[in-house]
């Protein structure tokens, strides 16, 4: 064949790659997980919170006579009463979101292990967001509907943290896993939007739009979240090759291997390491409960702020909370980088900073009374310092287990989320006059000893290193030899004391 019968054979056709996917492909998956769980819990987190706001105009108060503005749906639950009838069910209704939030969280946990994050974090978000939506058709039939949503919710929104915290291991090498933890602030960013959003909604077109505004929007995220997420980095069918080595070469091949591996659920529930998350955790969730749903109240009694101003006061600290909880667990991953401090005493001061100093700033606000502008202050600084803890102990799951992260937070979850319905309820019981400042000062007094006392025990009984449950025991209904094979696929289980198999040559060999 000469050149000129060459010239005229067909070019072979280069495949056409489009400038959106060039682009797409600049773009790491681990970002792109990054965004997913931001946006994910800040959904999360408006579709939890929009209540507490919404139930000023919801519940009507017997001691007025006002039923709403004309341009404002009137309430739709009504207190004919008493004022201690008022005040104990809007006690209930925020508190029930959380009755079976803390029941959930072991759900989550197995449920993850079978099912994945991307179902379980999916079908969670989905469900809220139909609740929301529901919501203010419940209200026009029994408050008992509306807390029967709310119970609802609160289940599937308790399989999130758990589910999302189970895919970390697997995506996200432990030099970058501080940094990664501060997505899981997006609830904050969704907190503060929270407030000054229902402010605005509530006083131009009703309380109702509240939900109707959070409810399509979580709808909105799960279909991002369907096209987006993927359980492991392998599974991903956009992720470059470069990225996937270098995950591959940077994540241990235990955690690789654990995946599916049995919860050992009762040397969790025997660990001090977790019982120290747990209930440290519970101390940092009262105080961070204080000012979410204690607050709006504090500021509309005490200060006389109108909805809207109280909508923004109320939520600008939240706002502000992301950027810092971003800049901790930068510094975080900076003194691990430099050997500065050990991982578990960088996981202890960050833990200190999130409690002590709010626990020590609440109480100077009861004492302060109404001075206001140092009030607000304290009341920022406080909420900004809360978000230290995720490169402190909520970090410190993943150091402890990155194999088991979802059942050990499922666990350490039901410990301290019981202070998010423990704390309105004890606030109801306590404050039966929300114009009475020494009311107050006891809420905030008693939440500055629960969370200062709690760190204590992290203090003690807290670590960073990894517990020997976390890694895959061999199966012994396995034959010797492929025991031998899958003992051989993970190196680091041979420094690891106190494991037994089985076969005792694989024992000898190791």
């Amino acid at each position: 064949m000469d050149e000129k019968e060459v010239s005229f054979l067909p070019k072979p056709k280069m495949p056409k790659v489009s400038c959106f996917r060039a682009i797409c492909d600049r773009i790491p998956a681990r970002l792109v997980l990054y965004f997913l769980s931001w946006s994910g819990f800040l959904v999360s987190f408006v579709m939890r919170n929009d209540i507490n706001f919404a139930l000023v105009a919801m519940v009507q108060d017997p001691s007025s006579n006002s039923t709403g503005s004309d341009h404002c749906a009137s309430p739709s639950i009504v207190v004919s009463s008493t004022q201690d009838n008022f005040t104990t069910l809007k006690a209930v209704i925020k508190s029930s979101f959380y009755w079976c939030y803390v029941l959930s969280q072991v759900v989550g946990g197995v449920a993850t292990q079978y099912f994945g994050t991307k179902c379980v974090f999916g079908w969670s978000q989905f469900l809220t967001a139909a609740c929301s939506l529901l919501i203010p058709a419940a209200a026009d039939v029994h408050y008992g509907a509306v807390i029967l949503l709310r119970s609802v919710q609160g289940f599937a929104s308790g399989l999130t943290w758990p589910a999302m915290y189970a895919i970390v291991g697997y995506w996200i090498p432990p030099v970058e896993r501080s940094r990664f933890m501060s997505s899981f602030q997006g609830f904050s960013i969704g907190i503060g939007l929270t407030y000054p959003l229902c402010g605005f909604i509530i006083a131009h077109f009703g309380w109702r739009e509240v939900f109707y505004t959070t409810g399509t929007i979580g709808m909105v995220w799960c279909i991002f979240w369907y096209l987006l997420a993927y359980n492991t980095p392998q599974e991903h069918p956009r992720i470059t090759a470069e990225e996937l080595e270098y995950i591959e070469l940077n994540v241990s091949e235990d955690i690789k291997n654990g995946q599916g591996m049995r919860v050992p659920w009762r040397r969790i529930f025997t660990s001090m390491p977790v019982w120290a998350i747990g209930l440290t955790t519970f101390g940092r969730i009262w105080v961070h409960y204080t000012f979410i749903m204690s607050g709006p109240e504090y500021m509309q009694k005490i200060f006389c702020f109108d909805i809207q101003q109280n909508g923004l006061l109320s939520g600008a600290p939240f706002l502000c909370s992301y950027l810092s909880s971003v800049l901790f667990c930068y510094v975080a991953d900076l003194l691990m980088d430099h050997k500065t401090l050990s991982l578990t005493n960088v996981r202890k001061l960050f833990t200190a900073l999130s409690q002590i100093v709010p626990g020590v700033l609440v109480l100077l606000v009861g004492y302060l009374g109404y001075q206001i502008v140092t009030v607000l202050v304290l009341w920022f600084v406080a909420v900004t310092f809360i978000t230290a803890s995720y490169a402190g102990a909520m970090a410190n799951i993943v150091d402890i287990a990155p194999n088991l992260a979802g059942p050990v937070l499922a666990f350490a979850q039901t410990i301290h989320m019981t202070a998010s319905f423990l704390q309105p309820l004890v606030t109801g019981f306590m404050v039966t006059d929300s114009q009475n400042l020494t009311q107050w000062l006891h809420v905030f007094g008693v939440s500055s000893v629960v969370a200062i006392s709690t760190y204590v025990i992290y203090q003690v009984f807290g670590t960073a290193d990894i517990q020997s449950w976390n890694y895959p025991v061999a199966d012994p209904e396995v034959t010797s030899s492929d025991d031998s094979a899958v003992i051989a696929n993970q190196p680091m289980i041979k420094v690891v004391p106190g494991l037994k198999f089985d076969d005792d040559d694989d024992e000898e060999d190791n």
